[in-house]
């Protein structure tokens, strides 16, 4: 028998049950077994890496046989908490102690943009979503002629993977297909790196302030801008800052720029960005890629460059973007992240700034500190990864155990400002795909193996059954879905850069398509989505249901992993999203399936249950 019980997701336990702002007050409570005769309950309060703080708790009532104790408190820092429940006998020994706790304590004016909060982002790999002839001039590498075929991962002989093959995507290709993306509700847009650099993934930047000219002209960027913005669209860039290129205006290795290089000489305006243990050739670089040099983001005029009233970031949300998503930022420091955030709120309030954290983002660690994104002077919200992790893990396995944990977590440990820009993407430039990931093999990392290694017929038509379920988990779920290039047509691959193929104008699984466009228009019409509450109503073995509330508006979302059929019981009537019809009674859902609700009020939200098809007949 348990001795502490304490519901951290449960507003009778804690209230409220969310991360706390700062400020305000926040009850905390908790049922004490009576066997253990204790003399006294007490909470321990301490901040991250701090001195505790004792609450004793005061006696509420008796439930079920225990003895409900609580307090209330209040949180005056901005910051990571913990908490934890003991019991104290007679002689003041500690007779129980409960789990450790987390509260996520944000700062009270911490406000993020609402418009993705029914919305839906794109994430655009350039160079493989559309070729429209440009009046851009290729930078010189190597442009190709074969549109989908398989990208350049072989060494030279060099031992090097130079990234420098192209197959002419660019900007006019978006352009031309906005109306497409605006047929999947997308009101996002999230671009790789589009700034000049050498590679075809533009991750090492050349020159911050100029559109690559394999990708188009400044003026196909505000062209794009300006039909984005038509289609209510708004346009992500990615922010590459804690690097540049080796060939680049600021480090000029090969002197392919007019401007005097950190690598040329100490005389350099640049040279102080960048760390030369010893000089020329031996600098710190991004991950031991020496392609890649690092910079120091706390230099003042590297910060001023990308911050300040002229910098970067400014001049971008001036003419066109609608934010940032932040590459690697837990190597961005805190001082940095900062600045960011104050040049990029003064310039665009509503600009989105989203971070690359592939950890849990409230407790993460990066080089033995722990950062503080969410205390409200940071980020908006973050790739969210371990969605990715646990939704995969649920559908490969049929156990919805991890993901309602990593869910549940999620949303008590977050802010909720943060909720609503959570980036819910199951693939990137970075990742196999979808479809691989959810019914591939998974050979040896050998790349001539992966290169030319597809899914077969069954393995294509089981993945597609289970890319279905995961797009309604992440359309649905706290946080907004990104949908990776291609994903809503079946296309697949292993890992970089075979997730990186071009996209197959012509040649789409329409079935699929056509289910991403219903899933889209149905979170178009939630709008409520924005503001909604979550709670997850079911989670057992293969079945996992969830219910998203606002006031008398709901929608609920069910899968079923499982190998049985289950039966949904409801009271009143409600609206079948994909049938389009209205259901009263018993709702079956069949192994491998999903259900989408809407229409529902909270009292009818409460009134399901789950029965078991097996065990009633």
């Amino acid at each position: 028998m348990e001795k502490i019980r304490h519901l951290p997701n449960k507003i009778i336990y804690r209230n409220p049950a969310a991360a706390p702002a700062a400020g305000i007050s926040l009850e905390l409570k908790a049922d004490f077994s009576r066997r253990l005769a204790a003399k006294a309950y007490n909470l321990y309060v301490w901040p991250d890496e701090g001195r505790a703080q004792l609450y004793p708790l005061a006696w509420e009532g008796l439930a079920d046989g225990f003895d409900r104790c609580g307090c209330r408190l209040c949180l005056k820092e901005a910051g990571l908490y913990w908490y934890r429940f003991e019991a104290v006998s007679i002689t003041n020994e500690v007779v129980a102690a409960s789990d450790q706790y987390q509260l996520t304590c944000y700062e009270p004016d911490f406000v993020t943009p609402n418009w993705l909060g029914g919305g839906i982002c794109y994430h655009i790999f350039v160079d493989r979503f559309c070729r429209v002839e440009s009046d851009g001039e290729p930078y010189p590498n190597r442009m190709r002629s074969d549109w989908g075929g398989i990208p350049e991962y072989l060494p030279d002989q060099a031992g090097i993977v130079r990234n420098d093959d192209f197959f002419g995507g660019n900007l006019r290709g978006i352009i031309s297909k906005l109306d497409y993306l605006q047929s999947l509700s997308v009101n996002c847009l999230y671009l790789s790196p589009i700034f000049r650099a050498a590679s075809n993934h533009k991750y090492d930047t050349g020159d911050f302030r100029q559109i690559d000219p394999a990708f188009g002209t400044f003026e196909d960027f505000q062209q794009l801008a300006a039909e984005a913005d038509k289609r209510g669209i708004r346009l992500l860039l990615d922010g590459v800052f804690s690097h540049t290129g080796d060939d680049s205006r600021y480090f000029n290795k090969y002197g392919n720029y007019s401007d005097l290089g950190a690598y040329q000489s100490p005389n350099s305006p640049y040279y102080q960005w960048y760390k030369f243990n010893h000089y020329p050739d031996d600098y710190d670089c991004w991950w031991g890629i020496k392609t890649l040099p690092e910079v120091d983001e706390d230099n003042l005029n590297y910060r001023d460059f990308i911050c300040g009233e002229q910098g970067v970031v400014r001049y971008w949300l001036r003419n066109g973007a609608g934010g940032f998503r932040l590459d690697v930022a837990d190597e961005l420091t805190d001082g940095f992240l900062e600045a960011l955030r104050r040049a990029v709120k003064s310039e665009k309030p509503d600009a989105l700034l989203i971070g690359e954290v592939w950890e849990e983002a409230s407790t993460k660690k990066a080089y033995g500190q722990r950062r503080h994104y969410f205390a409200g002077r940071q980020l908006d919200g973050v790739i969210n990864y371990p969605f990715r992790e646990a939704v995969i893990n649920y559908l490969r396995s049929g156990d919805c155990a991890h993901l309602a944990q990593t869910v549940q977590q999620i949303w008590n440990n977050y802010p909720p400002p943060v909720h609503n820009c959570l980036m819910n993407a199951f693939a990137s430039h970075d990742t196999q795909r979808l479809i691989t990931a959810l019914a591939g093999r998974q050979p040896a990392a050998d790349k001539s193996v992966l290169a030319v290694t597809r899914l077969s017929e069954q393995e294509y038509a089981r993945g597609k059954e289970l890319v279905k379920i995961a797009a309604c988990l992440q359309f649905f779920l706290p946080g907004f879905p990104c949908i990776y290039y291609g994903e809503e047509i079946g296309m697949e691959g292993y890992g970089d850069p075979f997730c990186r193929r071009c996209y197959p104008w012509g040649a789409e699984d329409q079935d699929l398509l056509a289910h991403y466009r219903t899933l889209g228009k149905i979170r178009r019409k939630a709008d409520f989505l924005a503001r909604a509450d979550f709670r997850i109503l079911y989670a057992e073995g293969g079945v996992f249901v969830f219910a998203r509330t606002c006031g008398e508006k709901a929608l609920v979302c069910a899968v079923n992993c499982g190998s049985e059929p289950v039966d949904l019981i409801m009271e009143e009537a409600f609206f079948d999203c994909f049938s389009g019809e209205e259901i009263a009674g018993i709702l079956s859902i069949t192994e491998n399936n999903y259900k989408i609700a809407v229409g529902m009020t909270e009292k009818e939200v409460q009134q399901w249950a789950i029965v078991n098809n097996t065990k009633n007949g």
